[in-house]
């Protein structure tokens, strides 16, 4: 009995496989839904199994399986992350005993994930990068920009300076992303800082280009497709650049909050809760392949007659016309998809 069962299930799962691989170019997202479906009827008549409703499976099927997946997406940037860690300590590992007068032990770790996402922006993404050669060769400048849901355009930037000009752009990153197992090493390697002003301003008197953005993980999660900024009035990042006297580079990534998205139902609640607790609860859904154009404006100079206020004023503003010049607003994943072939390239020129 349980062999005939066993013949009649391999029968039944090898008509159907056929079905699908012979037919991929033409079935349709339900008509593939319908042969697992068929397979799982036949299955279940085997096994003498009639009280599950099938067809209300079918259709929860056919129903959530995009949204879960939407879901997941964000996962495998996550573990992209902990990839880039995983290889930073087999890199610690391989190097215990390097000679103490190496100049930099990390430099081969830093261009190994750079690479790592260099290919992964320019794969999943499009990745194009206008402005980079504006950044100073040598010499310290400060780099202003707008946080989308997941900064991923961010990482990109940096594995560009590491390729292309072979220095290293610090990063300001929130203090919960320290308390994350296994990522320590990680940001202390890639030069990521919780962004203390007077480490900011001692990062940029030493000679380093640094990168933060004045909204935060609060435009992170509460942004939208409209492209708002949300700074809330924050000049310290004009105080920074005062006291270290260092220009100011605005950047903008088209699209980056067509590549992830933060939920929008309960949002004022949970932005409530974020004011409470600091905790960064929102979910975010995404990962859709849609294309990346980051941008580098001219750089606003370090003015001492200038004041943190107006300086803070003038970056915004130079960052709302970067926004104005080259993102279609409000935003749509379709659209940004579409963006991808050149026929359909929303790309603005100045």
């Amino acid at each position: 009995m349980s062999e005939s069962l066993a013949m009649d299930f391999i029968i039944i799962c090898d008509a159907n496989t056929e079905k699908l691989l012979t037919n991929t170019s033409i079935l349709s997202w339900m008509e593939t839904v319908n042969v697992a479906m068929e397979t799982m009827y036949g299955v279940m008549e085997d096994l003498g199994v009639d009280s599950l409703d099938v067809d209300w499976i079918s259709f929860l099927v056919w129903m959530f399986l995009p949204i879960m997946v939407a879901f997941v997406l964000p996962v495998f940037v996550i573990l992209f992350l902990y990839l880039t860690a995983l290889i930073i300590h087999i890199y610690r590992a391989r190097h215990k005993l390097r000679d103490a007068f190496a100049v930099d032990v990390w430099l081969g770790a830093r261009k190994t994930v750079a690479l790592l996402w260099e290919l992964q922006a320019k794969i999943w993404h499009g990745y194009e990068i206008h402005g980079v050669e504006k950044l100073p060769a040598s010499g310290p400048a400060l780099v202003v920009y707008y946080h989308g849901a997941i900064p991923i355009d961010l990482y990109y930037v940096m594995a560009k300076v590491v390729l292309n000009q072979n220095r290293l752009l610090y990063a300001v990153a929130d203090r919960f992303m320290f308390k994350i197992p296994g990522w320590n090493l990680m940001l202390k390697v890639m030069c990521v800082t919780p962004g203390a002003p007077e480490d900011c301003i001692k990062l940029l008197q030493e000679g380093n280009l640094l990168s933060l953005s004045p909204g935060g993980v609060r435009e992170a999660l509460f942004g939208d497709e409209y492209y708002r900024l949300v700074w809330r009035n924050r000049m310290g990042f004009a105080k920074v650049a005062k006291k270290a006297k260092v220009p100011i580079y605005p950047m903008f990534t088209q699209n980056c909050r067509e590549g992830f998205r933060s939920i929008r139902m309960g949002r004022h609640f949970l932005e409530w809760v974020y004011e409470k607790t600091r905790l960064p609860i929102v979910p975010i859904y995404g990962g859709f392949p849609v294309k990346f154009r980051t941008y580098i404006g001219d750089p606003i100079p370090y003015d001492p007659k200038v004041s943190a206020q107006e300086l803070a004023v003038k970056t915004h503003n130079a960052l709302e016309q970067m926004i104005d010049a080259h993102q279609k607003i409000p935003g749509t994943v379709f659209g940004a998809l579409l963006d991808r072939i050149p026929v359909f390239s929303t790309e603005k020129q100045e």
